[in-house]
């Protein structure tokens, strides 16, 4: 092929929303020298996602002014010019991969550039250039290819950050762990008004702007998010694969239906709140490393996806909000509500539950990881065996769902099952059984409960919850902010409860609160000393 037909080649992944890697003495020459802009535009960092065997997703977002009211970062009212180049070293000296993209103004000047060509399970590096200005180097991964089972990956996760309720330390020390993997589990911001969501002593920073209802307020609220420099550093250090839970819209939204209805015209009706969740989409979407393919259309955006490391692991990433039944009782904990055994209660969708089960028939995979947002092992308040006091925000909200999901990994013999969990702003570690009131039923799996990045303040450091006593599934308890490591191999999962002693000022150590294996074949947790 010669150059020509090269850079033909890259010009027309371009338009396709692909971009094909090329050999690097064949690298077409682009340029991004028209943009004219006179201050830093890369204000909100850079980031890159959803990995497969050849390439990633790569994302910047231009802003002069991130906390702009109009929620378009100072952006002159035209597309510009991005220049992105992929290389194999740090120094971005030998270049694999470049091409120009545009910022368009319809998407608050998002780039996301989704790039095939690459080399199986590798490491890459990138960055973004617009005139003079120059983006950080973020690193990234491939996956191994499909047929391969690598050494081992390490992966951490997330969930729940609030700007207002302390600093983002946590995800500065996650990203200087070094992890190949990042999967956040939702509540990646908050939506409230400064200061109605008020931590004990004061929140130690405040939300710009109002309650995010439109598009350019909850763009606004990702800039003001995405400007934080300790983010940034955790998204440049990996490839993130991310799902929303409720705050990225609206406090325990299900469906159609918000979390209440007297919020004036932010959820008076359903029309009123279609609309509000289509803002809250298309800003996700701007200001996420995800695939072009995911742009939504209207109120409806799909998010639940797979991503497959080789043969070791497969990521089922989930959506729990959106196709979800209505929580029953007023959503919080409610005591004996007995809608919530129905067996056509649902918090996935049917068709979600249809592709994740078959998923499990199909894995070839050493590990089967639930990458979703609500606490997923039962979790009863009341020690009375004839009284059950459960949250109905999570499965316990849905059990016959969760019956369904957990019967069929055992139907499909799989090997490993672990889920994965954030929302409660507390770290677990929990077994997994079909059915919980029986005692002689066997644990089929795992669940590792993240903690907040910030939510709900500095926390206690506690280590005990009196509902462990009667519910002997439930390992392990902690109240702290942080984040969870953990080591995957084919003979062992290892994880490590990550936390911080505080929040509420800038700067805090990170340590090791408790470890947990899982070991291959071995269903259920052991405490690693």
């Amino acid at each position: 092929m010669d150059n020509i037909s090269r850079r033909t080649l890259i010009s027309a992944g371009l338009g396709a929303g692909i971009v094909a890697a090329l050999p690097s003495a064949a690298v077409a020459v682009s340029t991004a020298d028209d943009a004219g802009l006179r201050t830093y535009p890369f204000t909100l960092g850079i980031a890159s996602g959803e990995p497969w065997p050849d390439g990633f997703v790569l994302w910047t977002r231009l802003a002069l002014n991130p906390v702009a009211d109009d929620g378009l970062g100072g952006m002159p009212a035209r597309n510009v010019a991005v220049q992105w180049e992929v290389a194999e070293d740090e120094g971005m000296r030998r270049v694999v991969a470049r091409g120009v993209e545009h910022a368009r103004i319809e998407t608050a000047h998002s780039v996301h550039v989704e790039l095939r060509g690459l080399r199986p399970g590798h490491e890459y590096f990138y960055r973004f250039r617009t005139g003079r200005h120059v983006s950080p180097v973020g690193r990234t991964l491939t996956t191994p290819a499909p047929h391969e089972t690598p050494a081992a990956l390490a992966m951490a996760f997330a969930s729940c950050a609030q700007y207002e309720h302390g600093y983002f330390t946590a995800y500065r020390r996650l990203a200087e762990d070094h992890p190949d993997l990042v999967l956040h589990l939702g509540d990646y911001l908050y939506e409230y008004k400064k200061g109605s969501y008020v931590i004990g002593g004061g929140n130690p920073r405040d939300h710009e702007g109002p309650e995010t209802v439109a598009l350019e307020t909850y763009r606004q609220r990702h800039a003001q998010y995405k400007a934080d420099a300790d983010l940034q550093a955790a998204h440049a250090i990996a490839p993130w694969a991310v799902v929303w839970d409720d705050h990225e819209v609206d406090n325990n939204w299900a469906d159609e239906v918000p979390e209440n209805s007297d919020a004036g015209q932010l959820n008076d009706t359903t029309e009123h709140f279609r609309h509000r969740r289509a803002a809250a989409f298309q800003a996700y979407y701007e200001n996420m490393p995800l695939r072009p393919s995911s742009l939504p259309a209207g109120p409806d955006m799909k998010i639940y996806r797979r991503i497959q490391w080789g043969q070791l692991a497969n990521f089922h990433m989930m959506d729990t909000r959106q196709y979800r039944d209505d929580q029953l009782a007023g959503d919080g904990w409610k005591k004996n509500v007995a809608e919530r055994l129905a067996e056509d209660r649902t918090i996935t969708g049917a068709e979600q539950e249809k592709w994740l089960l078959d998923g499990f028939k199909d894995s070839t995979q050493r590990w089967d990881i639930l990458g979703q947002q609500v606490f997923f092992a039962e979790r009863d308040r009341a020690q009375a065996l004839d009284v059950d006091d459960v949250s109905m925000d999570g499965w316990d909200g849905y059990v016959s769902s969760r019956r369904r999901i957990t019967q069929g990994w055992v139907d499909a013999n799989v090997r490993n099952a672990v889920v994965l969990t954030g929302d409660v702003h507390r770290n677990w570690a929990n077994d997994v059984k079909v059915d919980y009131k029986d005692p002689a039923s066997p644990v089929v799996g795992s669940e590792l409960v993240c903690t907040s990045i910030t939510s709900t303040g500095n926390g206690t450091g506690s280590t005990i919850d009196p509902t462990m006593a009667w519910n002997p599934h439930l390992k392990f308890y902690n109240d702290n902010r942080g984040y969870v490591n953990t080591r995957i191999t084919k003979d062992a999962m290892t994880a490590d409860f990550r936390v911080l002693d505080h929040v509420t000022t800038p700067g805090a150590p990170v340590s090791t609160k408790a470890s947990f294996e899982i070991r291959d074949g071995v269903p259920g947790l052991q405490a690693r000393s």
